[in-house]
């Protein structure tokens, strides 16, 4: 009988711990750690407590700075000496809390500190949301308490750091003990901005609404209250989005008041959004090195990230882009090139002038004064491209091999299934009809001669074999706003039909420009941007301009490319341009009904569009066509004009520069037809009648050569008139300067 095994079961196996064994030990060394942490956390927070009672009873409360005599910032021509204009906006008349609306002081607590009256001068939660933010490595924002901004404004600078913030809670613990809520509030009031150059609520609400702040209602203060939060977004006269971004805001505080019940849900919706004064910059640059001004101010917010209050106050020493002498000569083109007299007065100009391959922007000429207007021509103003969009149809075929000695036929009119427009009002449009500017004839031409004249029925016919999400695509990669952008900017999309090719898309100058330096840089995109340097100011700013480069073509493409655009200049559409006395490119551009006209080119060290625009009430474009002194105005007229008389300025005493030699990207596959046979004078003359009235559009070649002669540089006009199209306007332009009146246009 053997003898039973004594049972193992629940005993651990040897050399191996029990699971109970194995938990008991696991939770004893967990419980150790628990009690280091413990121990570790006790220490921190005695230590953290310690340094705040050692900062407490250290830091003193300051004496309050001086608001009044803030340094003005001074911007600067790109020499760094010669001054273009001081911003120096401090404006402030302080007034007793008693005489501020009771409804009036409490939206600006619904709008910013709702528990003004309960706390302690500091939010816990929103200080510890600004740490949070600083410690990931973001700015410090966020968090602050009505107490918490007086003492910013009142004692200490702008400057965004977490030690200026722990400073600030601990003076504003001290401050809520020293001051009563009241003196808090209206010191507050006193110095806080609001936009137009207004430092405290009586300035403001003069600059607003154009009254004592003693008249002001709770509609009123409740947008005062809203602007706080950053004025350039908030301020209802300075644009539609503005004012819709402030309509939002205001709803917030009046809604706030209802909640902590100031006013009743009754007086909430019978309250209006208040009506703004037009704002009228009282300092500043008059004229159009305003626009220069501005364009300088939104760089700063978007680039430095600098506030509003910021800038106004003062103290920074801005190195722009902007070179004197160019600067002076935009205004003086302009001034001596636009027509005038009645049927004058609704153009505008825009001029903006890029150094290729930097970006820097040395001229810009966005209206004649800034103080009477402020819209920017150059920057803010759109317009359709018109032909000057054929120059991306080019590059977008020479990314594909498309040679620019590629013939096509040039008659006009031709017809295009793919330019079918079912809601056009003309049979000519509905079925697909396209002409060229004044039913100009050509033969077989090759598309540097279609460049120079500006062939509508040749670029159509480019773009149906290239395809207009290439041309798009090529637009974009030169530097217009892709989809992302243009809707970020409030901007119109470009558009992917086949009419793309004749610039139906609306576009700013400054955008236009730029898309035409990273030609003339060989393929180089940079963004463009007006300020060298920085330095001054709250914490002694020192910013340097850096540039970012990004090669977006190859430079045989943009060989090629600038190749074609010298012929407007050298015998086509621009031909003005030739009085500069130096190579240059370019394309000239006129849209629909002559509504705007361009011309847009440069030289190897500088780019320059200019873009003229017609408009009436409401924005509505007008036509044109009879402007006096001018007659019909295109780009091949006042643009190129303009353009001209400014470049010669800009690059007087500069080194004459020479482009790079043509690449002749896809010569290989262009067809060429072998020469007529010798042999009978009869059949050598049937064979070129054949040729002449059957060649069409060829750019794969039976016998493909590299040694061909060179193609004619002037066009080849046919004697054909082709049929005549309905009396009706078409939306499809060219831009030669017309030399008598067409059937159509």
């Amino acid at each position: 009988m053997s003898t039973p095994r004594p049972s193992t079961r629940g005993q651990a196996k040897p050399g191996k711990p029990r699971a109970s064994q194995r938990a008991a030990r696991s939770g004893g060394a967990g419980r150790r750690w628990a009690k280091r942490l413990g121990i570790a956390a006790l220490v921190g927070f005695v230590l953290a407590v310690a340094a705040f009672f050692v900062a407490y009873a250290t830091i003193k409360t300051p004496e309050p700075n001086d608001l009044a005599n803030a340094q003005a910032s001074i911007i600067y021509y790109r020499d760094g000496k010669t001054e273009l204009d001081r911003i120096s906006e401090v404006n402030r008349e302080s007034v007793p809390l008693s005489k501020v609306p009771k409804k009036v002081q409490e939206a600006h607590l619904a709008a910013e500190d709702r528990n003004f009256y309960q706390n302690s001068g500091i939010s816990p939660t929103g200080i510890a949301r600004a740490v949070w933010v600083g410690l990931k490595g973001g700015a410090t924002q966020g968090g602050s308490t009505i107490t918490q901004q007086y003492v910013k404004n009142y004692f200490l600078t702008q400057d965004q750091t977490l030690s200026r913030k722990g400073r600030e809670i601990i003076i504003s613990i001290k401050i809520a003990k020293q001051e009563s809520k009241d003196t808090i509030l209206e010191n507050y009031l006193n110095t806080i901005y609001y936009g137009r150059g207004a430092y405290g609520i009586q300035t403001a609400a003069k600059a607003y609404f154009g009254k004592d702040i003693s008249q002001l209602d709770v509609s009123e203060g409740a947008l005062l209250a809203s602007v706080i939060r950053g004025p350039s977004f908030y301020d209802p006269g300075l644009g539609a989005q503005q004012k819709a971004n402030a309509e939002q805001r205001w709803s917030y505080v009046m809604d706030g008041m209802v909640t902590k019940r100031w006013i009743t849900q009754a007086q909430r919706e019978a309250a209006k959004f208040p009506t703004v004064t037009t704002y009228k910059p009282k300092r500043g640059a008059a004229g159009p090195n305003g626009y220069i001004t501005d364009a300088v101010k939104r760089e700063l917010r978007t680039k430095l990230k600098l506030t509003d209050a910021d800038i106004d106050r003062g103290g920074y020493r801005v190195v722009t882009t902007i070179d004197a002498r160019a600067q002076q000569a935009a205004v003086a083109a302009v001034k001596a090139r636009m027509p005038t007299g009645k049927n004058a007065s609704t153009l505008h100009v825009g001029l903006t002038s890029i150094k290729p391959g930097d970006g820097a922007v040395v001229a810009m000429y966005g209206g004649a004064d800034y103080q009477k207007e402020q819209f920017n021509t150059a920057t803010q103003a759109t317009m359709q491209g018109g032909s000057t969009f054929k120059i991306f149809a080019l590059v977008a075929g020479l990314r594909e091999d498309i040679s620019t000695k590629t013939r096509f036929n040039g008659r006009s009119p031709q017809y295009f299934p793919e330019f079918k427009d079912s809601a056009a009002k003309s049979d000519f449009l509905r079925q697909g009809g396209v002409r060229n500017f004044g039913d100009e004839q050509f033969g077989d031409i090759d598309l540097r001669t279609a460049t120079g004249h500006s062939v509508n029925t040749v670029f159509a016919q480019l773009n149906i074999k290239v395809g207009p999400d290439k041309t798009k695509a090529a637009a974009i990669a030169a530097g217009l706003p892709d989809d992302k952008q243009a809707a970020a900017r409030k901007l119109g999309k470009l558009g992917s039909n086949y009419s793309n090719v004749f610039g139906t898309d609306h576009v700013t100058v400054t955008d236009m420009a730029n898309a035409y330096a990273t030609i003339a840089a060989q393929g180089q995109r940079v963004t463009p941007y007006f300020i060298q340097s920085v330095k001054g100011g709250p914490g002694g700013l020192s910013y340097k301009a850096k540039v970012a480069k990004k090669a977006v073509f190859d430079k045989d493409v943009m060989a090629d490319t600038i190749d074609a655009m010298q012929r407007p200049i050298k015998d086509g559409t621009a031909q003005y341009a030739q009085n500069l006395g130096r190579p240059a490119a370019g394309k000239t551009g006129t849209t629909t009904g002559n509504k705007a006209a361009w011309f847009n080119g440069f030289t190897p060290q500088l780019e320059t569009a200019v873009g003229i625009y017609s408009s009436g009430k409401n924005g509505a474009e007008l036509s044109m066509d009879n402007v006096n002194g001018v007659g019909e105005l295109t780009g091949g007229t006042v643009p190129v004009r303009i353009w001209t008389d400014f470049m010669s300025a800009a690059l007087k005493g500069q080194k004459v520069l020479d482009f790079p030699q043509r690449a002749g990207v896809g010569d290989d596959q262009v067809y060429t037809p072998p020469p007529p046979s010798t042999t009978s004078s009869s059949s050598t003359s049937s064979t070129t009648s054949t040729t002449t009235t059957t060649t069409t559009t060829t750019t794969t070649a039976p016998v493909p050569t590299t040694t061909t002669a060179p193609v004619p540089t002037t066009a080849t006009k046919t004697k054909q008139p082709g049929p005549k199209p309905p009396s009706t306007t078409v939306t499809l332009l060219g831009n030669r300067p017309r030399t008598s009146s067409p059937t159509t246009q």
